[in-house]
């Protein structure tokens, strides 16, 4: 299978140009695309079960989303209280739309560490494969385990392989090395492969705050 097709990639309405990986994500939605395979269908069934099933054992009553993409995954999740955070404004507009009579959820266009919130469990889903820039790459790792009061859920791939296929929008970063490193509040606790490996190279990695 196409490698894009298995990082989550749906559809993508014509063939975007890579400054940025914000400026890509924020034109990928500009120009009517999604938030890729990976947040619709059987991917996004079992993901959406997974967390749900995490917020009931742990009694999480609070989320952080650091990319919310279009909100389809979203409106699977079961939460008392939503948080999104997007770095595309076309795309919180739109989850702000779809979600504009649910007083449960809101959705923030992330600037600066000034818009940040807290949670009891932040999570991230299908986006740091696509952070290809070191320096985002390391202020989005701080800004997610920040706003998390208690537990983070990261959902990608983790290792150091180059891309096969030339993407120059994806990067695979063996993200658990940095925490290890970078934070030491934070304890590694378990990686859960998914069983759509046919369509999906990511895997569940869970943490928790020390102490």
């Amino acid at each position: 299978m196409d490698l894009l097709k298995r990082l989550g990639f749906g559809l993508i309405p014509r063939r975007l140009k890579f400054d940025t990986s914000g400026q890509y994500w924020e034109d990928r939605y500009a120009f009517g695309g999604n938030s890729g395979d990976g947040s619709y269908g059987a991917l996004a069934d079992y993901k959406a079960t997974r967390i749900n099933t995490f917020v009931q054992e742990y009694g999480v009553d609070s989320i952080v989303e650091f990319g919310c993409g279009d909100g389809n995954q979203l409106a699977m999740f079961k939460v008392k209280e939503y948080v999104g955070l997007d770095v595309s404004p076309t795309a919180v507009k739109h989850c702000r739309k779809i979600f504009e009579n649910d007083s449960t959820k809101r959705f923030i266009h992330l600037t600066s560490d000034d818009d940040l919130v807290e949670g009891d469990l932040a999570l991230s889903l299908d986006v740091i494969y696509h952070l290809i820039e070191d320096e985002v790459f390391e202020t989005y790792m701080r800004r997610l385990f920040a706003c998390a009061k208690a537990h983070v859920i990261i959902y990608s791939s983790n290792s150091e392989e180059p891309f096969g296929d030339g993407s120059v929008h994806c990067r695979n970063r063996k993200f658990t090395d940095w925490v290890k490193e970078n934070l030491s509040d934070w304890e590694f606790v378990s990686v859960e492969s998914n069983p759509h490996k046919d369509q999906s190279i990511a895997d569940f990695h869970f943490f928790s705050r020390r102490g």
